[in-house]
């Protein structure tokens, strides 16, 4: 073990020279994602720096304290990033090459949170029968329906149509006996020319080949208590919000801030989890190159603001999920809560307010946050074992290509769909997408919000199928190492890859 250690030392050491070396960033953490596509290995470090000035300019300009100048380069920026509400995708689909006629048209999810509304307007839409239609609802966790999954192909059962999640579904993309390209199905790139670019990174195999396609972009955002944002910071509308928590060092010096107004009683953040969930959306390096683990700079940079906060008590100790995450967010130990599209429902928000006739319901609002993310989302996929192709071909044209379909889904749901076009036409609209939602944002239309998001989160060569079992694996150990243990960084790092090469021996 001895020997282990020293040689993971070695392995540590050289890794964290290469990612101070590919960051760029000196210690202030990157702030933004770039819209277009990442640039060729060849100008990376080239990119990097550009970006890095960018930010240095921006954050002189805020020191400024410009903020009507601020307002208006921001305006200029959606302006030039906004795509037309007018649809550029085309509607046209080309012939189909799997098998048609079968009986049952089968769906397969992990729960029944999307599959039935989906199905009962496609249904409507198309005159198809519930004698047509089977759905398979596995009702467990999405990280359970793997194994489900699995068993139904060793089976032989019957299956058409099935819906993965970001962290598993490359497992089933890069296996062409699990599924189909979609060109098979007619669809062309023209087809989903309006898709964000995240979700098509996390749709095709390591070939490029597309076999998946989402109809949400499961962007996120930053919701927050408004009444304490007011008594603690003296802010009264999200913009004054974002101005707080712009950045990574702007939201820890923030929670610093409230932690120690509130004698230590109100967390800025409300679990590590969602911060680490955030945070990691931004990295530039893959977790795994070459079949190496990779370990760049934003790991030391998330562990010491981390540390940071849970010594002063700017993010609460509550596990995700448990009934002390969802209490926090009506006995005043959380400020904010990071949320994505599927979360501002009962699935988080809401729940997390008590409910309709909660504690603190209408007592929220939403900003972007100290940067850009996604968390979660799911993918269609087709079983290449089809024989229902031309209703499998219907079915993802309803949720992925057809703009009125789209919008009526979007608004009836509903769900942040994944349709550029679609959403900025409801954006400008100014359509409230549910007043469940929307009165517990007291009338702010989060639309908006995620929106900007979306449209700045770049997954361009940073997919690998390992990416949940890592990012789960971090996050674990530097809770348990660097801030319960008080372990020091080096030692953390080690820690973190014996668990991932424990858990994914195949690495190098």
């Amino acid at each position: 073990m001895n020997t282990l250690k020293r040689t993971l030392a070695l392995v540590a050491t050289l890794a964290m020279a290469t990612g101070a070396f590919a960051s760029c960033g000196g210690d202030e953490p990157s702030t933004s994602t770039p819209t277009s596509s990442a640039a060729p290995e060849s100008s990376a470090e080239e990119s990097e720096e550009e970006e890095s000035s960018e930010e240095e300019s921006e954050e002189e300009s805020e020191e400024e304290g410009d903020e009507d100048t601020d307002e208006e380069e921001s305006d200029v920026e959606d302006d030039v990033d906004a795509p037309s509400a007018e649809s550029s995708a085309s509607q046209e689909l080309g012939e189909i090459s799997l098998a048609t006629g079968g009986d049952k048209f089968t769906v397969a999810a992990w729960n029944a949170d999307d599959v039935p509304a989906m199905l009962k307007q496609w249904q409507e839409a198309t005159g198809t029968s519930d004698d047509k239609v089977n759905f398979i609802n596995f009702d467990v966790g999405g990280g359970s329906a793997s194994e489900k999954y699995d068993a139904l192909f060793n089976d032989g059962a019957d299956l058409d149509v099935y819906f993965c999640e970001a962290d598993w579904a490359l497992k089933y993309i890069n296996d062409d006996t699990k599924t189909a390209p979609l060109e098979q199905l007619g669809f062309s790139d023209d087809n989903f020319a309006d898709i964000y670019d995240y979700t098509d990174e996390i749709g095709k195999d390591s070939n490029g080949v597309r076999k998946g396609v989402s109809w949400q972009a499961a962007a996120g955002g930053f919701a927050y208590r408004t009444d304490l944002a007011e008594q603690y910071l003296g802010v009264t509308s999200p913009d004054e919000m974002q101005s707080k928590i712009g950045n990574w060092e702007d939201f820890v010096s923030t929670a610093e801030d409230i932690a120690e107004q509130s004698g230590g009683k109100t967390a800025l953040a409300d679990t590590l989890g969602g911060m680490w969930q955030v945070f990691a959306a931004s990295r530039t390096t893959p977790w795994v190159k070459d079949n190496a683990l990779e370990i760049d700079a934003s790991c030391e940079e998330f562990a010491n603001y981390a540390k940071r906060l849970w010594d002063c008590g700017g993010v609460t100790k509550n596990p995700q999920w448990d009934a002390s995450w969802y209490a926090s967010g009506q006995d005043d130990s959380a400020m904010g809560f990071f949320v994505s599209t599927w979360g501002f429902g009962d699935a988080i928000l809401a729940q997390a307010a008590g409910g309709k006739d909660g504690a603190t319901y209408g007592k929220w609002n939403v900003c972007q946050g100290p940067s850009p993310y996604f968390w979660g989302g799911t993918w269609i996929v087709v079983n290449p074992g089809t024989d229902n192709a031309e209703e499998a071909q219907s079915f993802i044209k309803t949720f992925t290509v057809d703009p009125v379909t789209i919008k009526e889904y979007a608004l009836s749901k509903p769900e942040y769909c994944n349709n550029m076009a679609v959403m900025q036409d409801i954006v400008d609209s100014g359509e409230n997408p549910n007043d469940y939602v929307t009165d517990l944002l007291d009338g702010q239309n989060y639309f908006e919000v995620l929106h900007k998001n979306a449209q700045k989160i770049n997954l361009n060569g940073l997919i690998t199928p390992y990416d949940s079992t890592i990012k789960a694996d971090f996050i674990d150990t530097v809770q348990a190492q660097f801030l319960e243990s008080g372990a020091s960084w080096e030692d953390t790092q080690i820690a973190f890859m014996e668990k991932v090469a424990s858990d994914i021996p195949d690495l190098s």
